[in-house]
């Protein structure tokens, strides 16, 4: 069954040229910063940006643009007494929270789908002032060990005194964009929201040499207003807007951005052009709305020309909101059918709109970093030590899906490798998009280097790549019923190995098959700063980094062997993944050369390899050592039937080089029959390490892994270098560390990127060992599952973050009763990273990239039970899955 959606994405009209795409903090970027120093927060803060031009992008709230936000919609609104006009969200910087940056703001992505065809968002606005020195002063003066000061917390919500804004957007066609503003107000009194629905160019002229694009109001309509947009490459528009209300035009220049909110807020008559023209314009509306009761404002924005009589009937209450109406039962039909059966209702509705927030962070990303060099003084081919001097050829134009689209509104590699996964529920075209953007040549460094994020692309981030693309790639030949897009495979493949390369000449000093990833996304999960020089001098050995790397090698062999069904050059390649693999689980296991396992503890370790050449363990239980088991792979008896040669090749890899094979895990070959399982461990050694994975007084919570093992708590780790004490110990909640900004914390909370790996890990090693392998869990409970009954377990205790009690409250509130409450408890957030103890979400409130996974898991279970895995194998079940969903 195809359903209207899908017929749009399949449609030649480019149903996705307009949607979401403004971010919600443009300011406070780096993109944005022209500081000596590089100052970024503090150059270009919340309270500059209502004046200042941006120079790279827009934001705005509930925004709407074009795919290169040349013209851009969005809401302004003031309710009579805040200081200013509420153009953008508002949130504390590095310098202001206790805890690094963090909105302040409470809005809800809702739904929406991936032609932008239906989209809605609700935005909670206070009646009282807007606390926004309060929440800056108490934030900053509060400590590590202090929670952080939100919104809530002001007292600004007390009796309900606030308007539910909701946006819905509706496409009548491709570039007909139907808008409905619903504002409900849950006080006890009437109340006046100023509501001013905003168009705008980006400011693209200035210093380009571009044409200038104008707004004007078209005169001589009746009852509504008209705002005609010209652009020299966008071409003609017009916003059609409900009702006699005025128009106000301004520029979008510096000085001259802020005028429309000086009108409204502070009564300067002379603030506006008279002459009804400008680059920036929005209608004025004025509602009183009754306690308890609503309002609604329309507006449309279409290429289509519309006579002065027709624009009342273009947007007449019954025609306009059927349209809406109709677009909302095709979002539901969608959903229907990409979610399919086996949910229950609440695993639904986390499903629907933790996607919801994936569609509503895609946003346009535009950095042109040699010309963004030249406009800071310097010689892109000499930069110096500037921020991203070296990456003078990237020059980004494109729509991406970003982390949080206001605390991390620029893209970064590994979380989007995990966004695709999370959108192939829904829209595999853009997945492979995605992951063809940072390996083409405007984004992938000449030496190979993946960009790691806008703060410092040379910084390195997880390679995942391969293993997101191999995934996708699986997904959409399952869907498409053919053999795969083994053209976009290819030449995924050619630009992965040039990244592969590039680690094993950048990333493995000493040439020994291990790895110094740096910080690789854990931000201050170890002793020290690894992306910093270390106090002792010398190196890490990294346990986590030379995982990521085995599992690159398994990645690369499953694309290489996908790609040798139709060219044979592809098995030299696949031949040289596995003995890269086998040289890298060698050197993990060899106690001489690396001693990342711990025997005593049953634990991999980072090494701190001392100038000497002397090794000492940082024994850290956290992620860093649960990462060797997320490189596990099993490659079905098909690979033997038709590439013998590849398996009698790797067999005498092993008989030339009897040093690799004595210390390669023994046990590689269990499970089905012809079967190949590629471990960095043995059978021992994982049982060792599930023992404690599965341990609820280490790393299992109630709600998945957590991300350092609660036995520190009461044992921290403590290290000492002349006469400094380094420490690392058990925080569920917050940051007590000051690294990477004090915004991030990999010192016990629950994070959705890992415990996907450890569940696909545990479905590959299920795979891999069968039935007959079980183990307690919880360890000491004396209940024995399966390693797929141990992934399912570590699925619902995810998806349960997400789920009312029995109380009503959703654990990923933490308790607050407000959450609970008629108009909140329907709302999800799905933050950055979970208390590892009472599930509270917690960092960057709006995390539906790598979050959004919690669309996933429960789709999975859904589908795929342990005797499907065990019939079909790990590659097989794809076709099982999308079975289930065409069903």
């Amino acid at each position: 069954m195809t359903n209207v959606e899908q017929q749009r994405l399949a449609d030649v009209f480019p149903w996705r040229r307009w949607g979401p795409y403004l971010s919600e903090r443009q300011w406070g970027s780096v993109r944005e910063d022209y500081s000596p120093g590089g100052d970024a927060w503090n150059y270009l803060s919340h309270d500059a940006a209502r004046s200042r031009a941006y120079r790279w992008g827009e934001d705005g709230i509930a925004g709407f643009s074009d795919d290169h936000q040349l013209l851009c919609l969005a809401l302004a609104m003031w309710n009579g007494r805040d200081p200013i006009l509420k153009e953008r969200f508002f949130g504390v910087t590095n310098s202001e929270g206790n805890h690094g940056e963090d909105v302040k703001e409470y809005y809800f992505y809702v739904d929406g789908v991936p032609s932008h065809a239906y989209q809605r968002m609700i935005y909670k606005y206070p009646q009282a002032a807007f606390p926004y020195e309060d929440l800056v002063a108490t934030n900053r003066n509060r400590g590590r060990d202090d929670f952080e000061y939100e919104l809530l917390d002001t007292g600004v919500f007390a009796e309900d005194r606030y308007f539910d804004v909701e946006v819905e957007y509706a496409k009548a066609a491709p570039e007909d964009i139907l808008c409905r503003i619903k504002v409900h107000n849950r006080g006890p009194d009437a109340a006046t929201l100023h509501l001013l629905p905003t168009l705008w160019f980006r400011n693209t002229w200035n210093g380009s040499g571009e044409g200038r694009p104008s707004l004007f109001q078209v005169p001589g309509v009746r009852d509504a207003a008209v705002i005609e947009a010209r652009h020299p490459e966008l071409g003609r528009r017009w916003l059609l807007c409900q009702g006699d209300h005025p128009l106000l035009f301004t520029d979008n220049e510096d000085g001259q951005k802020d005028a429309i909110g000086r009108y409204v807020v502070d009564g300067a008559r002379d603030a506006v052009h008279t002459s009804a023209a400008g680059t920036k314009a929005a209608q004025w509306v004025r509602l009183e709305v009754p306690a308890g009761g609503e309002a609604v404002v329309r507006v449309r924005l279409t290429d289509e020309p519309v006579s002065a009589e027709a624009v009342r009937e273009r947007l007449s209450p019954p025609s306009f909101d059927e349209v809406i109406r109709r677009r909302r039962q095709q979002a539901d039909d969608f959903y229907a059918e990409r979610l399919g059966p086996g949910l229950t209702d609440g695993e639904r509705q986390v499903a629907r709109q933790a996607l919801a927030g994936m569609l509503w962070s895609k946003q346009y990303f535009g950095y042109d970093v040699e010309r963004w060099l030249t406009q800071h003084g310097r010689d892109p081919l000499d930069a110096g030590d500037i921020r991203n001097g070296d990456w003078n050829h990237l020059r980004a134009d494109d729509i991406i899906s970003m982390p949080d689209a206001w605390e991390y509104p620029w893209f970064a590699a590994w979380d989007l490798a995990f966004h695709t996964v999370a959108f192939s529920v829904i829209d595999l075209d853009f997945a492979k998009r995605q992951l063809d953007l940072l390996l083409s040549r405007r984004y992938l460094h000449p030496n190979g280097q993946i960009p790691a994020y806008e703060w410092n692309f040379g910084d390195v981030n997880p390679p995942v790549h391969a293993w997101a693309t191999y995934l996708v790639y699986e997904l959409d030949k399952a869907h498409r019923g053919d053999g795969g897009d083994r053209v976009w495979l290819a030449t995924a493949f050619q630009k992965l190995a040039r990244n592969f390369t590039w680690w094993v000449n950048r990333k493995d000093l000493d040439g020994r098959n291990v790895f110094q990833g740096g910080f690789l996304g854990l931000d201050n999960i170890g002793v020290f700063d690894r992306s910093a020089p270390l106090p002792t001098g010398g190196h890490l050995d990294q346990a986590d980094g030379t995982a990521w790397m085995a599992l690159y090698c398994q990645n690369m062999l499953q694309l290489a062997l996908e790609l040798a069904r139709d060219d044979p050059a592809y098995l030299e390649s696949a031949q040289a993944y596995v003995e890269h693999f086998a040289w890298i689980a060698a050197a993990v296991n060899a106690p001489a050369l690396a001693s990342m396992w711990d025997e005593e503890d049953g634990f991999f370790y980072d090494l701190l390899r001392l100038p000497d050449g002397s090794g000492v363990r940082l024994k850290v239980r956290s992620m860093v050592g649960l990462l060797p088991l997320a490189a596990a792979t099993v490659f079905d008896a098909s690979v033997s039937a038709r590439y013998p040669q590849l398996i009698e090749e790797a067999n005498r890899f092993l008989r030339n080089h009897p040093s690799v094979g004595a210390v390669f895990p023994p046990g590689r070959f269990a499970g089905r029959p012809g079967s190949h399982l590629l471990a960095l461990f043995d059978e021992t050694r994982l049982r060792r390490i599930l023992a404690r994975m599965l341990d609820e007084d280490e790393f299992l919570s109630p709600y998945g892994l957590r991300s350092l093992s609660r036995f520190h708590a009461g044992h921290p780790f403590e290290f000492d270098v002349n006469g400094q004490r380094y420490r690392v110990a058990y925080t569920p909640a917050e940051s007590d560390s000051g690294m990477f900004g004090g915004n991030s914390n990999w010192r016990g909370p629950v994070w959705f990127p890992v415990n996907a790996l450890m569940i696909r890990a545990l479905l590959n090693l299920y795979v891999g060992y069968g039935d007959e392998f079980t183990v307690e869990c919880p360890t000491g409970s004396g209940v024995k599952m399966t390693l797929y009954d141990v992934a399912k377990e570590l699925s619902d205790r995810l998806t349960r973050l997400f789920l009312p009690g029995e109380d009503g409250h959703r654990p990923c509130y933490g308790g607050q009763e407000t959450f609970a409450g008629e108009h909140w408890r329907d709302l999800i957030q799905f933050s950055e990273y979970f208390h590892g103890d009472n599930g509270a979400g917690l960092g960057a409130a709006h995390q539906t990239g790598w979050t959004g996974l919690a669309a996933v898991f429960p789709l999975l279970f859904a589908r795929v039970t342990g005797p499907d895995l065990l019939e079909h194998g790990m590659t097989g079940i794809f076709q099982k899955i999308d079975d289930e969903e065409s069903q």
